[in-house]
């Protein structure tokens, strides 16, 4: 390792002369962006420290920004240096056309509607509980392709599906208790599970999307609590589960007396999409099936507006004990806006011009990037399988520093299985000229050297 000197006797803490020694090794271009540090235990022995002090001078210089900690993948020099203000933007799952004309003449109408309908107070002051009748209805409106017609009392008006899912795990669940859900699954759950002490056991996988097998060999060896489900144009793959699958995966479930969220924010979008999980459990299986859907993705993010729908005969003041101690309430304003946009039609309206750009999108992405692709005509986005030769974390940093962003298949990932591939979310691009230019640029590094994996610097 030739950027590495002897601890010197009385220069200082051990840690601090790691520091500098790395810091300087930067500074002088000896160590450069994308290149791999070695393991803090192969530092520690070469150095003849303890393991904690290299673990501190690592900690310190990342905090500095100039290194970047992959968990397994190893510890790596950062971009830091990048012009990130002209990204474009392959890594967000947003629905497109946020900054169109006719979005922006839509959202002026819509705000002052909502202003017209709603006195300040119900649009200031607090509002605790489920929801108002009205916004429940607009709810149960938005929800009925997805789960027939639904009782009002059964629907509860949420800030977004993020916090939703945690008040469930929140509701029914407890410290420690193993959650079932994909292999690679949706990173917000991830955060979730992780921040409320759930451990988060990752089901296998075939070309089908979750095996049923394996979820059956997950609850006999873990006892989940929960069996969290993202059925429709999965986060990140895009599969789809077919009902045949999906009513295999119910089974087991109720095999196993295994609560469900099914968490189905792109189902509106998807082509051809299949009965919910939570159609297919009511009057059939003594499961219980909790259905979450945002607007986030079909409308806009900003609208931080989603549904939980409880199932009959669970109880709803849990979760929304946990759904208060989390985030209190909705904000009124955005509900309105929303229950507006439902009750005019203008939701319906947008969501066929969003699914009508993704499909152009997604058609653009076909015929530019190579490699094994997966993902719905209408989805936002698309799972690129790499070649094996490509080092995932070095092609993330350098299409950063060339102005894309995108989201590697470690932000996913519930163990070890982390496979050499991408989230390209095609949504984010303000317009498809933008689109095309990012994607092209994608595919060129792809071809190119600058994927290719680096060894430990010596």
């Amino acid at each position: 390792m030739s950027w590495v000197r002897p601890l010197g006797v009385g220069a200082g803490a051990r840690y601090q002369q790691i520091t500098t020694q790395i810091v300087t090794a930067v500074e002088d271009g000896v160590l450069r962006p994308g290149d791999r540090l070695p393991t803090q235990r192969e530092l520690a022995q070469a150095l003849g420290v303890d393991l904690t002090t290299v673990t501190r001078a690592y900690t310190e210089v990342r905090q500095k920004g100039l290194l970047e900690a992959q968990g397994a993948g190893g510890t790596y020099v950062a971009y830091s240096g990048s012009d990130t203000a002209g990204t474009i933007d392959l890594g967000m799952n947003i629905p497109p056309l946020l900054g169109n004309a006719e979005f922006s003449h839509m959202l002026a109408q819509c705000s002052g509607a909502a202003q017209a309908t709603a006195s300040s107070m119900d649009l200031m002051s607090y509002h605790v509980g489920a929801g108002a009748n009205r916004h429940r209805a607009a709810g149960a409106k938005w929800l009925r392709p997805m789960t027939g017609d639904t009782d009002l009392d059964r629907i509860v008006v949420c800030p977004g599906a993020q916090t939703a899912i945690a008040a469930l795990l929140l509701a029914k669940s407890q410290s420690g208790d193993a959650i079932a859900c994909d292999e690679l699954t949706y990173p917000g759950f991830l955060a979730a599970a992780r921040l409320l002490q759930r451990q988060a056991v990752g089901v296998k996988s075939d070309e089908l999307g979750m095996d049923p097998a394996d979820l059956e060999r997950v609850c006999a060896e873990n006892l989940p609590a929960l069996l969290y489900l993202n059925p429709t144009i999965q986060n990140p793959t895009a599969l789809t589960l077919s009902t045949e699958r999906r009513t295999e995966l119910l089974r087991v479930a109720e095999k196993y007396a295994l609560p469900v969220i099914e968490d189905d924010p792109y189902w509106l979008l998807a082509e051809r999409p299949p009965s919910t999980v939570f159609s297919l459990a009511a009057g059939t299986s003594s499961t219980p099936v909790y259905y979450v859907s945002t607007l986030s993705k079909c409308i806009a993010p900003g609208l931080r507006t989603a549904y939980l729908v409880v199932p009959t005969g669970e109880p709803l003041s849990p979760v929304l004990d946990a759904l208060r101690s989390l985030a209190l309430m909705p904000t009124p304003w955005m509900t309105e806006m929303a229950s507006t946009w439902i009750e005019s039609g203008a939701a319906v309206q947008w969501l066929a011009q969003v699914k009508s750009e993704m499909q152009q999108r997604q058609v653009i992405a076909a015929s530019i990037l190579p490699g094994a692709i997966q993902a719905d005509p209408n989805g936002l986005h698309l799972w690129l399988q790499l070649p094996r030769h490509i080092d995932v974390y070095r092609l993330t940093q350098t299409a950063l520093q060339q102005g894309l962003s995108v989201t590697d298949s470690e932000s996913f990932a519930t163990g070890s299985f982390t496979p050499a591939a991408l989230r390209v979310s095609l949504g984010g691009a303000i317009d498809r000229i933008r689109l095309t230019q990012g994607l092209t640029r994608l595919a060129e590094l792809l071809k190119g050297d600058l994927g290719r994996r680096v060894s430990t610097v010596v």
